[in-house]
């Protein structure tokens, strides 16, 4: 069984290959992942990941959220996902890794 260190390290993999179709940059890079936490279940682990969209009206939450909730799949140990977006605090560019900010040429 995968420690709490690697599954995290396993989600935020995963996360890298989610990219905002606006933006070419991972949604974990954009800064727009706050959290990832893990608890023990029957079986396993439940893990709630918490996230903010660039905007309360993007047009492709929808997608990125099942994107999102769907990596649980990929990862044997994860029973259960659980996927909270918030909007506080709001999302900024000062929130992107400076990969991410390289790649765009901020």
């Amino acid at each position: 069984m995968l420690s709490k260190k690697d599954m995290k390290r396993g989600v935020i993999a995963l996360l890298n290959n989610i990219y905002d179709p606006e933006i070419p940059v991972s949604i974990y890079a954009l800064g727009l992942i706050y959290d990832i936490s893990f608890s023990e279940v029957e079986y396993g682990y439940s893990c709630v990941i918490t996230m903010t969209l660039t905007s309360p009206s993007c047009p492709v939450a929808d997608s990125l959220l099942d994107q999102v909730y769907n990596i649980s799949y990929m990862i044997e140990e994860i029973q259960k996902m659980r996927v909270d977006v918030v909007f506080e605090p709001p999302w900024n560019s000062s929130m992107m890794s400076e990969e991410a900010r390289l790649e765009l040429d901020l």
